[in-house]
């Protein structure tokens, strides 16, 4: 059980998760605190278990330890992504704060990272996160504040005015648009849009220049917002830029 002073989410969700993580004391604390919270869970102590349970069973999102044993986390998340094929997303725990280890969770397909020690009431607002997220990936349309992007038909409106984007620029948007209201570091940013072949340093910055220039300078209220020293984040909330 957990202290009193852990405050539960706002609004119990039904909502099934993995926990793979071979730290016994560190996965009873997650088990225990997402269960409280109406989490239906199962649990994994090995890469070799959670990878069974993960493509046998349907979740909504799967939290994943980077060092198992049998097989490490970035290996399993890798196989569930290209053997797989399965898109549920990953929340990877660790105790490597270095931006390599992170680098290489997000080519291995993670969703998200965490690093150790950490809040429960983090943890459980990251999975709630991504759980949302997932069901937007699936989504034709996407909308944040009065703005609104279309994938099937590449079209992009603000306020009602038609935006024409280049290639670039729509897929930046797009994933700004996925992840709404989150810091988004450099690194990430540039691994969505180029994979593990990152043009030269300006390129991003000339990118989001242009992107800035379609979707908010003609309109009072700025939607891209940059976090100095950290990264970027799009919302109609208030951002410190």
């Amino acid at each position: 059980m957990q202290p009193d002073t852990i405050t539960p989410i706002a609004q119990r969700v039904t909502m099934r998760v993995l926990l793979v993580e071979d730290h016994q004391d560190i996965a009873a604390s997650i088990y225990d605190f997402l269960e409280e919270q109406g989490y239906e869970m199962d649990a994994a102590s090995d890469g070799i278990t959670g990878l069974h349970l993960a493509v046998s069973n349907s979740y909504d999102v799967i939290i994943l330890d980077l060092g198992l044993p049998g097989i490490d986390g970035v290996d399993l998340c890798r196989r569930l992504r290209d053997d797989a094929r399965n898109p549920t997303p990953v929340l990877m725990l660790t105790a490597r704060d270095s931006l390599h280890n992170k680098l290489e969770g997000f080519a291995a397909g993670a969703d998200d990272y965490l690093v150790k020690p950490f809040a429960l009431q983090e943890l459980a607002a990251r999975v709630k996160v991504l759980s949302e997220r997932a069901t937007r990936l699936f989504t034709k349309q996407l909308k944040v504040s009065d703005l609104t992007l279309d994938l099937d038909a590449h079209e992009v409106t603000r306020d009602g005015h038609h935006i024409d984007l280049n290639p670039m620029a729509f897929k930046l948007l797009t994933y700004f648009m996925q992840h709404p209201h989150r810091l988004i570091k450099r690194e990430e940013l540039e691994h969505a849009v180029w994979q593990d072949d990152p043009p030269d340093s300006d390129a991003l910055r000339t990118h989001l220049s242009n992107l800035r220039n379609a979707v908010d300078k003609p309109f009072s209220q700025s939607l891209i917002h940059t976090v100095r020293g950290f990264g970027y984040r799009f919302t109609d909330q208030h951002a410190d830029s």
